[in-house]
């Protein structure tokens, strides 16, 4: 009991920290979009069990990306895909990288059981030389609530 207590504390601290990183890619619940309240994560302090075979479920083709060798000041964009393997609606709540020169863009509507989608990430390599190795942290109505991308490569200097 102690172990879960801990567990959700701990996911619950890691919500605050990346929700407070100030990047602008939640949903803010106006104009249409989905508001964190719409998330209805069934893992609560109440101690009741949960079904998970009830939760949506995001399966990625693949969770890290290798660009390879990226010029710099190139724009490079990756599409990673994934699936609702679950049986209710995955509602994506935020989806933040590690760094302003990364940007996710992810689903506003809710993806239904069987149908997929894709978080797009665009990676800017201006004034980025050398190893690349970004991490775009997603968060969802799932369990657990957080699913972490990767994209990696190696930012070379133009040829003159």
């Amino acid at each position: 009991m102690k172990r879960k207590f801990l567990n959700l504390v701990l996911a619950a601290a890691t919500v605050v920290f990346v929700a407070s990183c100030g990047n602008e890619t939640s949903k803010d619940g106006e104009n249409g979009n989905i508001s964190s309240d719409a998330v209805e994560n069934p893992a609560t302090a109440s101690g009741e069990s949960i079904d998970p075979d009830k939760l949506p479920t995001m399966v990625f083709e693949k969770e890290v990306h290798d660009f390879g060798d990226i010029t710099e000041g190139e724009k490079v964009s990756y599409s990673f895909k994934f699936k609702n393997t679950g049986k209710t609606d995955l509602v994506i709540t935020s989806a933040t990288a590690s760094c302003g020169c990364t940007v996710p863009n992810y689903p506003e509507d809710p993806i239904a059981p069987g149908d997929e989608g894709t978080i797009d990430v665009v990676f800017d390599s201006e004034n980025r030389p050398g190893k690349v190795d970004k991490k775009i942290t997603i968060i969802a109505n799932t369990v657990p609530n957080t699913v972490v991308i990767k994209i990696t490569g190696n930012v070379v200097s133009p040829v003159n």
